[in-house]
């Protein structure tokens, strides 16, 4: 059985689902893919598994970095799991980018070349959002690239770990997309 429950965050809401093993979902309203491999059988409780994870959310947008993880169990594909395993591993606060994970991969199936597209794509499918941190993954250069939630939620994000390595869009895009609120918080001023 998966059971789901709501988590408010500074970034709005966020829809949690888990199993018996672990958490299976984590996405903000309204993002790419929402709840896009929830079952139509689930039952809106929260169990331990879904505690933990609200704690794991309480401590990291308070910023601090949380030093446990609550019980994972994503479904996908061998390759995806690989990837998100990768991106489990990148530390807070700083980031990667998606040539330097179609590296590692490549090493670990012990092949020349993995595509950086394939591998953006298992990026992209993450299904729980922070906690496996695809914001973390960055383009060429730094450059801020896709996320399913929304860039100007990538860079909360990444300015809330004090991340560093990325071309800091922040002041325009945060504007650009209505979260003057997050803006003023974290700069004290508007432009």
């Amino acid at each position: 059985m998966v059971y789901t429950c709501g988590y408010r965050s500074p970034l709005g809401d966020i829809l949690m689902a888990a199993d018996e093993n672990g958490l299976t979902g984590l996405w903000f309203e309204g993002q790419k893919y929402f709840a896009d491999t929830l079952p139509d059988e689930h039952v809106s409780q929260e169990t331990p598994v879904l505690t933990k994870a609200k704690k794991w959310l309480d401590i990291y947008f308070s910023g601090d970095e949380p030093d446990f993880t609550p019980p994972l169990h994503p479904s996908g594909s061998s390759f995806r799991q690989e990837v998100w395993k990768i991106l489990s591993e990148i530390p807070y606060g700083q980031t990667v980018t998606y040539g330097e994970i179609a590296r590692r991969m490549g090493e670990l199936k012990n092949i020349p070349h993995m595509s950086a597209q394939a591998v953006g794509g298992a990026v992209g499918h993450n299904k729980i959002s922070i906690i496996i941190p695809c914001h973390r993954v960055v383009g060429v250069k730094g450059s801020l690239t896709g996320y399913a939630a929304g860039i100007d939620k990538k860079i909360f994000l990444l300015e809330l770990e004090h991340a560093k390595n990325y071309t800091d869009q922040l002041p325009y895009m945060v504007l650009a997309t209505g979260l003057k609120k997050a803006y003023i918080c974290h700069y004290g001023e508007l432009l």
